[in-house]
């Protein structure tokens, strides 16, 4: 019976996500946003120079920062647009009432998502490899688990920001509060600038905004540099994660009372 129930699940899912995609792939603005502008924003960083002087090497600078734009623009902002665009259309009001568990729901809007970001990811490391000569990571398993944590934590703020956000247009600005916090904390968590020409307090901040803990885990484990400029093996690796992995934890934690707490089906009356 498990079994029959895991695989009706899926298949309900699916079917919403191949839904979602289909609306994805209309949407040029979307697929602008989930496509070129991570590329673009973390290319033409790196192009001009910016971030030469953190503390990781070209290859893992552009795959760490790739990493962070696209669980900003594709799973966050692109999820908030999409949760509301549903909510307002009376889509999820409708799917409430067949046999879709309300995860299934919001699983299914995000899968597309979801999996245009790890794709992304996966190809640039790859290209990267190749043309900036991208070192063995020290540790890939948890840069792998690092980015499916941070998917986890943008899809749950993403359906958290939905309770401030009236309608698809007001999403441009909505989203800019965490936008903006997360960029700041590429700008100040070590990727860009030096560890040791950013002050404690700035960093003692810096480090519980939700991104920080994920570029920090995915550059641990591409390197196996840590915050204070020292460099680990595999083994060490998991020990200098375990903080960085609470603040994912309790981030996520966050996510779902905050999702339970007010997210909304229906329009408001």
């Amino acid at each position: 019976m498990s079994t029959l129930l895991a695989n009706g699940g899926a298949r309900r899912v699916r079917a919403i996500a191949t839904a979602e995609l289909r609306l994805l792939v209309r949407n040029r603005t979307a697929m602008f946003t989930a496509l070129a502008l991570p590329l673009i924003t973390a290319g033409g960083l790196t192009a001009i120079g910016f971030g030469e002087e953190g503390d990781l090497s070209t290859g893992a600078l552009v795959v760490t920062m790739l990493a962070g734009f696209t669980l900003l623009y594709v799973v966050y902002y692109n999820l908030v647009s999409a949760y509301v665009g549903r909510r307002e259309d009376l889509v999820l009001k409708r799917l409430r009432v067949g046999e879709l568990t309300d995860a299934e729901i919001l699983a299914g809007t995000a899968l597309p998502s979801v999996v245009v970001a790890v794709v992304q990811v996966v190809l640039t490391a790859v290209v990267v490899a190749v043309g900036f000569g991208l070192d063995a990571p020290v540790n890939v398993v948890l840069a792998v688990l690092a980015l499916l944590a941070g998917v986890v934590m943008f899809v749950l703020l993403a359906a958290a920001s939905t309770a401030f956000t009236r309608n698809v247009e007001m999403a441009q600005v909505s989203t800019l509060p965490v936008v903006f916090l997360c960029m700041g904390s590429l700008i100040f968590s070590g990727v860009v600038m030096p560890a040791d020409t950013i002050p404690d307090t700035v960093q003692a901040v810096v480090r519980f905004i939700p991104l920080s803990p994920v570029v920090d885990m995915i550059g641990l484990g591409l390197t196996g540099q840590t915050a204070d400029g020292d460099t680990v093996g595999f083994a060490a690796s998991w020990g200098e994660a375990a903080l960085p992995a609470v603040i994912a934890a309790a981030w996520i934690v966050v996510g779902v009372y905050a999702l339970r707490r007010w997210f909304r089906w229906e329009p408001r009356t």
